[in-house]
């Protein structure tokens, strides 16, 4: 049979399905010529900066790679951190007010344009640069950029082992995929940012050549990873055929409207994507790959995964519980006040029971420590459950992630600095340092201080008021006790490293030398922790402010 008699048929059947009498396109709500016209987006480039500005640096450093002979590779470094410093400069313009793009212009925009359309329903965009983007790719840029010049130093030091090139554009992806998962306002978007900032952390995890320690934290890092977004795609999956849309705030408006043969999948489907984003953010009891992966990764990726990748699992967090899922809140509310309680618990004992003399016993220590903090942000998270006004309740958890980011880099800097004279890093190795880099002593005490919440570190001890404030205002009595216990628990450890700092060093001091990336990296977090003591109050203002 010849393919002519069958063209014509089949050309009729389309453009009667294509007509808006038909009864197919009636059910559908409109036109398919409305349907395609809903699907054209614009695309504000000036909002999309941030991250497209890592990626295309991630991509020129690669190219650049080819060409730069081995004894000019250090330039790969100074590039990667002006591209960072570039695309963090890229924020200031979007101050001035909030902007939205790759929007659908047609049905269920609310501008009421168009057949079959809702006037007043939520606006369908995937990605919005809002004051809770730029706080978050604040700190990721900001914190990406304080690990490059880190990492500049660990390069120099261990060239043969870890490749320059492949080193920067693995990290530059990285901060690309971080800073866009803050924006993501649907679903995909939100999955496909996830494993863009995840992927290349596995590979920075092992990429020191000849290392067992490093090769098995990447494996451990890898399959908690892969576990935990294998069970955020089955959720959003559930999520989607419950609701129809990938959309967060389409979600959330139609989530309560779920047809009753529909329920469980959608409560599967809310329970699921939430598990996945616990893994993310090494909650108890998906925190069993922090301490072992920090200690076989290099220093520098250790600093980055402790803050930025924090942060993106934090920000994740956020918005499918806030955004997408409000209507669920009396589901995740207590189970995130649970896993904050647990998660706190776990990690200050766990760094508690750190043995000075122990080989790595100082990154164990801050990665222990990472897992509590990880508990106290979990608890304004929690308590957006309960509280009226969950957008302060947020600008908690987002002003202490502020805190945690400056003042954790620092630690992790000195850290660096303690390293290059003992390799061990055992936390008895920071005996004397004040006798030896007075300074750097300085600074570090600070750090700790900050971490422990008590002055001079006055950023620390607002940022745990403002989430004791958040837990006690939703009713949480319960959750702020043990707040109050860890917090303490804390205390121990953090003072008795302090106290280590000003002792009278045992044997021959050892002056340890700064090279200069390192020093910009400590006056930098000193710098901004100093200046968020001075005014904390700004940062829970603009935290708080316009969120979503």
């Amino acid at each position: 049979m010849s393919a002519q008699p069958l063209a014509q048929p089949l050309a009729e059947a389309a453009a009667s399905i294509a007509s808006p009498a038909h009864p197919l396109a009636q059910q559908l709500g409109h036109p398919l010529g409305a349907s395609a016209a809903s699907l054209v987006q614009s695309v504000d480039w000036l909002a999309v900066a941030p991250p497209l500005i890592a990626a295309v640096v991630a991509l020129g450093v690669l190219v650049a790679d080819l060409f730069l002979p081995e004894s000019r590779k250090n330039v790969l470094g100074w590039i990667s951190v002006a591209g960072l410093a570039a695309a963090a400069l890229m924020l200031l313009p979007l101050l001035d007010g909030d902007r939205a793009t790759f929007c659908l212009t047609g049905a269920g925009t609310g501008t009421g344009a168009g057949p079959g359309s809702v006037t007043g329903a939520p606006r369908a965009c995937s990605y919005a640069a809002d004051h809770f983007t730029l706080v978050i790719q604040l700190l990721v840029l900001g914190g990406a950029l304080l690990a490059a010049l880190l990492s500049i130093t660990t390069l120099d030091d261990d060239r043969r082992r870890v490749p320059p090139g492949e080193f920067w554009f693995l990290l530059l992806s990285a901060t690309a995929g971080a800073a866009l998962l803050p924006a993501a306002r649907d679903l995909a978007t939100l999955i496909v940012a996830l494993e863009v900032a995840s992927l290349p952390a596995f590979a920075l995890v092992g990429i020191r050549h000849g290392d067992r320690r490093s090769a098995e934290a990447a494996l451990k890092f890898f399959l908690s990873s892969v576990t935990a977004t294998a069970v955020s795609l089955m959720g959003v999956s559930f999520v989607y055929a419950s609701t129809g849309t990938l959309y967060l705030t389409q979600v959330a408006q139609r989530l309560p409207d779920t047809p009753g043969q529909l329920h469980t999948l959608a409560q599967t489907g809310v329970v699921l994507t939430l598990i996945g984003f616990a893994f993310k953010t090494a909650a108890v009891p998906f925190h069993f790959w922090v301490p072992d992966t920090y200690v076989g990764a290099p220093l520098p990726v250790a600093a980055y995964l402790s803050v930025v990748g924090k942060a993106v699992g934090f920000s994740g967090l956020i918005l499918v519980t806030v955004v997408a899922f409000p209507s669920y809140a009396d589901v995740w509310g207590p189970a995130l006040a649970v896993l904050a309680a647990l998660t706190m618990t776990v990690g200050n004992v766990g760094a508690l029971r750190q043995q000075a003399t122990r080989a790595r016993s100082a990154v164990r220590l801050l990665a222990w420590s990472s897992v509590g903090q990880a508990g106290y942000l979990l608890v304004p998270i929690a308590a957006a459950g309960y509280a009226k006004d969950a957008q302060k309740a947020i600008g908690s958890t987002v002003a202490y992630a502020l805190m945690y980011a400056a003042v954790n880099l620092g630690a992790f800097a000195v850290a660096a600095v303690v390293g290059r004279g003992r390799a061990g890093n055992r936390i008895s190795d920071y005996r004397g340092l004040y006798a030896t880099n007075p300074v750097t002593a300085l600074l570090m005490a600070f750090f700790l201080l900050c971490l422990a919440g008590l002055p001079p570190g006055i950023i620390g001890l607002f940022a745990k008021v403002t989430v004791f404030s958040a837990a006690v205002g939703a009713g949480l009595g319960w959750l702020a006790v043990v707040m109050a216990v860890n917090v303490v628990i804390a205390l121990f450890y953090y003072l008795q490293w302090t106290a280590l700092l000003f002792r009278a060093p045992e044997g021959e001091t050892v002056r340890h030398r700064i090279p200069a990336p390192l020093t910009a990296a400590i006056a930098l977090a000193g710098v901004a922790g100093v200046a968020l003591s001075g005014a904390p109050q700004l940062v829970l203002r603009f935290a708080a402010t316009g969120l979503f």
